[in-house]
């Protein structure tokens, strides 16, 4: 039952937290993709020439769809070690194994054995059922599980069928001799059910996704309303300002309202956040719960949400026409906008409208006008907001903050669930009118807690590694572009290189090289600035009710306000559980997305389009089709007949004898020749036919 299985499906990229971005295959196997891994090739035979080291070493499997794999020594001391298939064999992506060093193969890398598995990295995994001479088995739709897990009995299959994808629970882990053996958990449905999508990336990324009873219990005793008891003396009425919310149409939690007024050589503005701590408190049953799933869940057509429905779409989320607690933080702007002053303050609202950033655009961009009365009587106030935006974005522009305008992906349905469009969409101005001030409100909740020093989370972002820094100034001294700032550049180095080539026909791509060499943000107890945005001090306070960090700094200045810290506990292990979570979240929603493309290209094999290569690869070509923000592989194998010379650090194919060139940012016309959604794979090929 030995198959080919495929290599990786392509993810985009969230501002700032640049890991490598994992690509389609055209590899004919039914299985789907799996994050990236360092490696695209099976390595030739090893030829030992070091003796083994005195003692195991400890790490972590990064298995390939292939059936080989590499360990991650846990000590960060070594590089990976490659293990071959027949060690392979008894190890499961993410396993913890002690591995004994046997040499170094034919291209210099340490190869080892696995002595033992220490810990097993999980439980069950999501598949589809096969049956074959008799067997019957499950395909794991992680690719970077190449066994197969055998159902040994009618008991172990259950009530699922040939075809059903299962949840399918390990109770026989692989062995040198034997592969695993399992037994049906759960039938998720048919490959073609509406939403399997979904449920398969719940269980695959192991998503926390039902409420316990102790979760519904306290979340039926929540309020409805805002309660006289609620309005305490320290808790300030600002239920006359005309604050609003501006957020995306189909938006149902609103964390944050605005609100904005002219001074004296500068501005006034507070940024209210839903007071999501009033009524989650710290330790009991949502509080836990919270902290489990870290973050909420975007997908298409649905949401896993952080926090109970009764709270993150009713009484945290800040509707319209409504009271609403919140944590305000009141920002004084100069005319130059520079923070003078920041203040917190527990508060309560009721905002005047709910408003979309097209919405608001249209307005301040004189595209049309408003014709509800209470619409044109918020103009004033809109367009304050666009001025204090102007201010801030030229102070950001001006400290040297990397500034890369991004595109969402996104799919519209019909209304009996076809898939009707994928593509993708820019920022607009009101977009980045709310994003500067969330920025600023951040900047002030990190500025204010490192100067009270208060145990909180710091979002970090640290600069370029060595090599990667080597790497891009490679690439870009080969398209004659320079960055400045020698060995250590600055923020100001890298947005001068974004301002430089922001309108190059391959800015976005390059923008891409540039975000990729940075390192990954993430959350921890001490402060080491933001990298990317040119803060000395960061952190996430505008978002409490899809993520948890937010929540603790809420806690942290309120805590700080009443003079009266709370026991966070162990911060340093919470923030790599919330960072961890944040990336799971990620690859489960990039994963969705890639079946649902997938889906969408079927209609369309054999139909041609014009393309952007985005990737290269020694296999191949990665290219994004134009207007559409899709991926898929031109393999190495289709391109016309040569032999390709693969330029990682020119990221180019080069002929060796007919001297044909492939590179990044190439404009292509490409075909589809496959779309497969259970492999998330999209295969197309060159067509060099002329338009007619």
């Amino acid at each position: 039952m030995r198959k080919a299985h495929p290599a990786h499906a392509i993810l985009i990229i969230s501002f700032f937290d640049c890991a490598p971005l994992p690509r389609f295959s055209n590899n004919s196997s039914p299985r789907p993709s799996a994050p990236l891994v360092p490696f695209d090739v099976e390595p030739p035979a090893p030829s030992p020439t070091e003796p083994p080291p005195a003692r195991p070493l400890v790490g972590t499997v990064q298995a390939h769809p292939d059936g080989f794999g590499f360990v991650t020594p846990d000590d960060g001391s070594k590089k990976d070690i490659y293990l071959g298939h027949e060690t392979m064999r008894s190890a499961l992506n993410g396993d913890t194994v002690e591995v004994r060093l046997l040499g170094t193969d034919a291209r210099g890398r340490k190869e080892g054995e696995i002595v033992q598995v220490l810990k097993r990295a999980f439980s069950h995994t999501v598949g589809t059922v096969y049956a074959r001479a008799g067997t019957v088995f499950v395909v794991a739709r992680d690719t970077r599980i190449a066994q197969d897990i055998v159902l040994p009995d009618k008991a172990a299959l259950g009530t699922a069928k040939v075809g059903d994808i299962v949840d399918v629970e390990i109770t026989r882990y692989p062995s040198a001799e034997m592969e695993p053996h399992g037994r049906v958990m759960d039938v998720l449905g048919g490959a073609t059910d509406d939403g399997i999508e979904i449920e398969v990336a719940l269980r695959q990324f192991d998503l926390p996704h039902k409420w316990s009873d102790a979760v519904v219990k306290l979340e039926n005793k929540l309020p409805k309303t805002v309660r006289k008891s609620d309005l305490t003396l320290d808790r300030k009425d600002l239920r006359n300002l005309p604050f609003v919310t501006i957020d995306g149409e189909t938006a149902k939690d609103f964390d944050d309202a605005v609100w904005a007024e002219k001074m004296i050589n500068g501005f006034r503005a507070i940024v209210a956040i839903a007071d999501v701590s009033h009524y989650v408190k710290l330790g009991d049953a949502i509080d836990v719960e919270a902290r489990d799933r870290s973050t909420s869940v975007y997908f298409p057509r649905r949401v896993i949400p952080m926090l109970p429905e009764a709270l993150s779409n009713e009484m945290c989320s800040l509707k319209p026409k409504v009271d609403r607690l919140v944590l305000a933080c009141e920002l004084d702007i100069s005319i130059r906008g520079i923070l003078r002053r920041y203040t917190f303050f527990p508060a309560v609202i009721h905002s005047h409208a709910r408003l979309t950033y097209n919405q608001v655009w249209n307005w301040l961009s004189e595209k049309e006008a408003p014709t509800d009365p209470d619409h044109v009587a918020l103009m004033p106030q809109l367009k304050m907001l666009q001025n204090v935006y102007s201010r801030l974005r030229a102070k950001r522009e001006k400290r040297g903050a990397i500034d890369f305008e991004t595109a969402e992906t996104i799919i519209e349905f019909s209304e009996n669930g076809k898939i009707e469009s994928v593509h993708p969409t820019e920022r607009n101005e009101a977009h980045k009118i709310i994003e500067e001030l969330m920025l600023q409100a951040n900047e002030a909740a990190a500025l204010y807690l490192q100067e009270n020093k208060a145990p909180t989370f710091y979002r970090n972002h640290e600069g370029p590694t060595p090599e990667k820094l080597e790497n891009l100034r490679t690439f870009l001294a080969r398209h004659n572009i320079h960055l400045g700032g020698g060995m250590t550049p600055q923020p100001i180095d890298y947005g001068t290189l974004a301002a430089l080539t922001a309108n190059r026909t391959d800015a976005k791509l390059i923008h891409t090289l540039i975000l990729r060499s940075m390192q990954q943000a993430r959350y921890a107890p001490e402060n080491l600035g933001h990298f990317g945005l040119a803060y000395e001090a960061y952190t996430h306070f505008t978002s409490p009710i899809r993520r948890y960090p937010d929540l603790l700094v809420h806690r942290a200045i309120k805590g700080e306000l009443a003079r009266k810290r709370q026991n966070f506990g162990d911060l340093q292990s919470l923030g790599e559980h919330t960072s961890q979570c944040e990336r799971r979240a990620d690859e489960a929603s990039r994963a969705v997305m890639n079946y649902l493309k997938c889906v969408y290209m079927r209609d369309y094999v054999g139909d041609s389009f014009v393309g952007t290569v985005s990737g290269v690869q020694s296999f191949g070509l990665f290219v994004t089709l134009d207007g559409m923000g899709i991926d898929g592989l031109v393999h190495v194998s289709t391109l016309p007949q040569d032999f390709y010379k693969y330029d990682q650090v020119g990221q180019r194919l080069e002929g060796e004898k007919r001297k044909r060139m492939f590179h990044l940012a190439q404009k292509l016309k490409v075909k589809v020749v496959r779309a497969d959604p259970d492999a998330l794979k999209i295969d197309f090929m060159l067509d060099d036919t002329p338009d007619q």
